[in-house]
């Protein structure tokens, strides 16, 4: 690879020379828009080399404290190793390292206390955590239930559910100021009292928006699932059992919640303190947002992912590559921890003392593909288990090589690790395996463990044109074997999935499968085998088709269990969109065919009242008309000041659409939730007053009517789960407990 890469050097440096990085179009986006120092107008500052040399520089200065003076020979593999994208650090690392902020990890757990001081300390320290750039987990187990006593007041408690609303609204303030939405854990016992209610806090989707929510199950109470016993309920005040329930009876309402939208998952901790590796020093409670980084309460963790596509070599896994690519990312994680400026000093603490780091992969699928090996084969298995066993062992290797120099983690004495056979170790923990929603980008690679999200996609562009993007591994083969066409591209990204394309050859349809070709038990499989070997836990959607049953999540959720994933968290297809409801009171109902129900759109007086509102969009001014009848809302016109083109058009159609659903019935919110946080590639204003799109505008404008004429609405923004990006308009795409966008590196998790 060093001979095809160009060779340059950096405006900063005289007399270094440095391979320059080779970036897709998507991946410079991302760079550009997120990653790279900007100057006072918004424009970057930095190259994507000089991003990647200031990482190395500011990590490789760690060995510093240790008695290395020269560092230039680490600072260089340390950027070789990222510029040829065999391993990237985590999102904050490539921000903020050699920058003034400095906050280099992505997790946090920070525990919760059962008192109004503890809990409003935790809000606080979120709120400093979410500013630096982290994401934060939280057990809500030791607050006490709901309507039980309170002693200093003689009052009742309202109940751990009720808090978390509170550090709901903290997150929601902490994005307003921000860059991006923070985002959070909330995790909740199973033989808590108020379990039955934390199962359905999110069966509204608009509820705890800024939290994925997973129950703590233990292994007593998966017993009784199996044996459909009664289990205790538990008051953490009193430590006394306060009620019973029966356990296969929730354990159902919880899949079947799971079925409904994605939430609540399972965490099954009894297996996370299995392999808790300082049980001296403290229990785990929680995880960080996407479940796959078990930590004490105030332990923060960074992670790194190496890129398995850049480990193959002649159409085999280049093991000896791979050896070099792990021994060197511990170095630079363990690095980490010594440059990162922490946001409170408990949690510097806390870190130092256990020092565990988060080692994982993307890039699976890619190998697979390279290989040759179907996703959903038990030939695919088997490689993930060799795989992970060997980075395993090779980074339990390279942490005691670190351990000999540097001093195991201080709180060694007493861990798993002390025992008279075994070396010391550096890091607590080395292996984890996390989403890489962003960092993939970059990479150019397929996500974590995930399976393919597609063969081809559109991507939106500037003036409204959808691009096809090809996977360039399916790219590569389909020219080869003579069957590429941009007609078969444009069919094969409207459709998503090639399974049932006779046009295209049958082995090349079985290795090329995506998220929903895949069953969901090969999809658990595929977490159990990767499992086996990490020291923390497994982040993976288990993707399902819209039409499973909630009997086949309950199958998904009994066979990781069985298998001994730590946890799981479910997607069904098309079970977060947002539904259109009609608001009855001035429906009218006529008898049709088949004497069905139909609903009927009101006739339009001769005389109407309105009133025009001026928005400012990116395309120009918008005037956007808003007529009232004597039933309500009636219809809407708009007019750009910038006659024709496809922005008119557009929203000419939006003002035909909204006119039509007023006059059968939607409610004035339910057309503003459709249309509020639309994104095209020309927003316009900043803060409150920014526009993101004609539709946007339009939703603000109706939203701006109701206010003035006397409505109390306010409406929340719609989660983007499923659909387009809210930034971009591209695919959205549910992966590991979390929905990305791989075209701008959208996050819902932060």
């Amino acid at each position: 690879m060093q001979d095809a890469t160009k060779i340059i050097k950096l405006s900063a440096e005289k007399n270094r020379e440095f391979q320059e990085v080779k970036l897709s179009k998507n991946a410079l986006t991302v760079l550009q828009k997120r990653y790279l120092k900007k100057g006072l107008d918004g424009s970057p500052i930095e190259t994507p080399e000089e991003l990647f040399l200031r990482v190395a520089r500011a990590i490789a200065e760690a060995d510093k404290k240790f008695g290395v003076e020269d560092v230039a020979d680490l600072e260089n593999r340390f950027y070789n190793m990222m510029v040829n994208l065999e391993f990237l650090p985590n999102s904050p690392t490539l921000m903020n390292a050699g920058r003034e902020l400095g906050q280099l990890s992505a997790c946090f757990v920070l525990p919760v206390g059962d008192s109004m001081e503890e809990i409003f300390d935790a809000v606080k320290y979120t709120a400093l955590i979410h500013k630096s750039g982290g994401g934060t987990g939280f057990s809500f187990s030791r607050l006490r239930p709901a309507n039980d006593v309170v002693k200093s007041t003689t009052g009742i408690s309202s109940g751990p559910i009720s808090f978390m609303k509170v550090f709901d609204v903290a997150t929601e303030t902490i994005k307003q100021g921000g860059t991006r939405r923070g985002a959070n854990m909330g995790i909740l016992r199973v033989d808590h009292p108020d379990i039955m209610d934390f199962i359905m806090c999110k069966d509204d989707n608009n509820a705890l928006n800024n939290f994925n929510i997973s129950v703590g199950v233990t292994e007593e109470f998966m017993r009784a699932v199996e044996e459909d016993k009664d289990y205790d309920l538990i008051n953490p005040r009193t430590k006394e059992v306060v009620g019973r329930l029966n356990a296969r009876k929730v354990f159902k309402r919880l899949v079947k919640q799971a079925w409904k939208n994605g939430e609540p998952g399972i965490i099954f901790l009894d297996r996370l303190n299995r392999d808790n590796p300082t049980p001296h020093i403290g229990e785990i409670e929680a995880t960080n947002p996407c479940g796959e980084q078990p930590l004490l309460p105030y332990e923060s963790c960074n992670l790194g992912s190496i890129n398995l596509a850049k480990m193959v070599s002649d159409n085999a896994v280049d093991w000896e590559k791979l050896r070099e690519t792990v021994h060197l990312a511990v170095h630079f994680l363990d690095n980490v921890i010594e440059v990162n400026k922490y946001p409170l000093q408990k949690i510097e603490e806390m870190t130092k003392a256990n020092r565990k780091i988060g080692l994982g992969i993307m890039g699976w699928a890619d190998m697979l593909v390279q290989l040759g090996i179907p996703y959903d084969s038990q030939q695919a298995l088997d490689l993930a288990e060799k795989v992970m066993s060997f980075i395993k062992s090779e980074g339990h290797k390279a942490s005691r090589n670190l351990a000999k120099i540097r001093g195991p983690f201080p709180n060694f004495k007493g861990s798993i690790y002390d025992r008279p056979n075994l070396e010391p170790i550096r890091n607590a923990t080395v292996t984890t395996i996390a989403p890489t929603g962003t960092i993939s980008i970059i990479a150019n690679t397929s996500s974590g463990v995930e399976p393919l999200f597609a063969v081809c996609y559109f991507r939106n562009v500037m003036d409204g044109t959808r691009l096809v993007e090809v996977n360039p591994y399916f790219e590569k083969i389909a020219k080869e074997r003579g069957f590429y066409s941009e007609e078969l591209m444009r069919k094969i990204a409207e459709h998503g999935s090639i399974r049932h394309m006779e046009e295209i050859p049958e082995d090349v349809r079985r290795v090329f499968v995506t998220a929903h070709d895949i069953s969901a038990e090969a999809h658990v499989k595929m977490q159990a085998a990767f499992q086996k070997y990490t020291d923390n836990a497994v982040s993976k959607t288990i993707n399902f088709p819209n039409h499973a049953t909630v009997e086949d999540v309950e199958k998904a959720y009994l066979l990781a269990y069985k298998l001994g994933c730590k946890g799981i968290t479910i997607y069904r297809d098309g079970s977060r969109e947002s539904q259109v409801l009609m608001s009855g009171n001035i429906e009218k109902k006529i008898k049709g065919k088949n004497d069905e129900n139909r609903v009927v759109k009101r006739d339009r007086p001769k005389v109407l009242k309105g009133w025009t509102y001026q928005m400012q969009t990116g395309c120009g001014p918008i005037y956007i008309t808003i007529n009232e009848d004597n039933v309500g809302l009636f219809e809407l016109f708009t007019t750009m000041g910038k006659a024709g083109g496809c922005a008119a058009s557009q929203c000419e159609a939006i003002g035909r659409m909204v006119s039509l659903a007023w006059r059968s019935g939607v409610a004035a919110k339910q057309v503003i939730k459709q249309l509020v946080g639309i994104s095209c590639h020309k927003p316009s204003g900043f803060g409150e007053n920014k526009i993101l799109s004609c539709s946007d505008a339009v939703a603000k404008a109706i939203e701006m009517h109701l206010k003035n004429n006397g409505h109390n609405i306010n409406i929340e923004k719609e989660p983007f789960t499923s659909g387009a990006c809210p930034d971009c308009g591209g695919p959205l795409e549910h992966e590991s407990g979390c929905v990305v966008c791989r075209i701008c590196s959208y996050s819902e998790c932060g």
